[in-house]
């Protein structure tokens, strides 16, 4: 409170908070790390030990690099600082290494990578309407926007505790975000593009920015009635855009292309073989629909329904990155997630085509386009659902209702993060690190918008307060019953 009331009186508030979130990082350093952090590591490995050839080809470990090619020069850009803290880390052969020194260089990356994050919510922040002006510094949309992103839960234990570098792809997006709220177009694509380039799952909302982008850049009036003047159409801004994009992806792509590796790379980035859903489960429609093929299957079997020697092997349930077969249910094939995930998107991109709201009609597009691709994307993590928390974040300081959507999705959305942390230790982190944001995320928003109806009804209330007991059932009720001794459900280290 003391550094907030100086950061107050000189007008530095914002740096304040940055400084704050990045201390607290830094305390989180010696906690538990998944196996993502021997997969960066391994990137590190290969960028640094072997040519641009064999980046996606190379399988000594069972990390392969997967991601697009701007990510795997960021890797290898990091190595060149990595050889000065730990030259053991860059050994290709060196698998599961974790010395000291490996820990704290990727670590500290990850924190100083944030520094684009900080930049890009602070643009965000620019862009918000001054219509609700609260007399306290804490009640202004533009403080409560900034604690929401820079102190956001998920993004903190899915980075600093879990191990990813998420915080600077979502820096670009916001970015990007904000460059279109500033009418800078050209800018946001280009932006956008990059970020097409460090990590291919933003592709889940490119009809979003590539609509937009069409309706409110390429097409410059509108007649009065809100609908498209079709005469004012630019072929000069549509080739622009074109120039843009092509000229990033042949940037990244350029030299694969140049090696006849292109195929390879995109079998590396679009791995089919992995199975519908992901080792940990996301909580989306496929785990439901993979749920009650568990429970057919059961009543299946006991009423003699069902031929035991004929249930798959591969088991769902198992906790391991595999292709299955379900036992009573249609098999589900990545197409058949793709049609899903085309016509969930489809009404909220006619609605941006037909009934353009600007910038925030853009945000709640991309936002429904993130929710569609969790709900029935192919191997979905459970991580992706900060593709639409964060974006949703901007959204909620600026009506009660998308306030409200707000709270209910990033509390359930964080909650569901929980199982990534399930060693003993960061069980207190986990739940005080929840609490502490979900207070704060219902206090704010409920003081912004007081003058209007309550944020949630009763039945609303009752859903969230719920999350409280069904937390005390998995951590301490569970784990002692019979369906986790005979390992129907498992947890994974993902």
């Amino acid at each position: 409170m003391a550094a907030l009331t100086i950061a107050t009186g000189t007008g530095n508030w914002f740096s304040a908070l940055a400084l704050g979130v990045t201390l607290l990082k830094c305390l989180l350093i010696p906690t538990y790390h998944s196996t993502d952090f021997e997969v960066h590591r391994n990137w590190l490995a290969i960028t640094h030990s072997l040519p641009i050839s064999q980046w996606y080809y190379e399988a000594t470990s069972e990390w392969t690099l997967d991601y697009p090619p701007f990510f795997a020069w960021f890797e290898y850009i990091l190595s060149h600082v990595a050889k000065y803290f730990d030259q053991e880390m860059l050994n290709v052969h060196n698998l599961n290494y974790s010395s000291s020194r490996t820990l704290l260089f990727q670590r500290f990356s990850v924190i100083f990578m944030d520094v684009l994050f900080v930049y890009a919510v602070r643009e965000c922040c620019k862009c918000i309407d001054g219509k609700k002006v609260g007399k306290e510094l804490t009640e202004k949309p533009k403080f409560i926007l900034s604690v929401l992103l820079l102190w956001n839960f998920g993004l903190l234990i899915v980075d600093h505790i879990h191990f990813q570098y998420n915080g600077f792809l979502f820096g670009l997006m916001l970015l990007s975000i904000a460059r279109l709220f500033q009418k800078r177009h050209m800018e946001g694509a280009f932006l956008f593009a990059v970020l097409l380039h460090f990590k291919h799952i933003y592709l889940y909302v490119a009809p979003a920015y590539g609509v937009y982008l069409l309706r409110s850049y390429c097409f410059t009036a509108n007649k009065p009635d809100g609908s498209i003047r079709w005469k004012s159409f630019s072929f000069v801004r549509v080739i622009s855009l074109g120039l843009v994009v092509f000229l990033v992806s042949a940037l990244s792509l350029g030299p694969f292309l140049a090696l006849n590796q292109l195929p390879q790379v995109f079998s590396r980035l679009f791995p089919f073989k992995r199975g519908l859903c992901h080792a940990y489960w996301a909580p989306n429609f496929w785990a439901l629909y993979n749920a009650l093929d568990k429970v057919l299957s059961v009543i299946g079997l006991k009423l003699k329904f069902l031929d035991p020697n004929n249930i798959p092997k591969a088991s769902m349930t198992s906790g391991l990155v595999q292709q299955f077969q379900h036992t009573v249910l249609p098999s589900v094939t990545p197409l058949a997630t793709l049609i899903c995930t085309l016509i969930a998107i489809l009404p909220s991109i006619f609605c941006l085509w037909f009934k353009p709201q600007g910038p925030r009609g853009f945000l709640r597009c991309l936002t429904l386009c993130a929710l569609s691709s969790f709900m029935f994307g192919w191997h979905v993590h459970e991580k992706a659902i900060l593709l639409a928390i964060l974006p949703m974040s901007l959204l909620s300081v600026g009506k009660a209702g998308d306030a409200s959507i707000f709270l209910i999705l990033t509390t359930t959305g964080h909650y569901s993060l929980f199982p990534l942390l399930f060693t003993a230790p960061e069980l207190p982190i986990k739940i005080l690190l929840m609490l502490l944001f979900t207070i704060y995320s219902i206090s704010s928003l409920k003081t912004l918008f007081r003058k209007e109806k309550p944020l949630f009804n009763w039945m609303e209330t009752f859903y969230l307060l719920g999350l409280g007991p069904l937390e005390v059932c998995c951590e301490f009720v569970f784990p002692f019953t019979s369906w986790k001794r005979y390992g129907w459900f498992s947890t994974t280290n993902s």
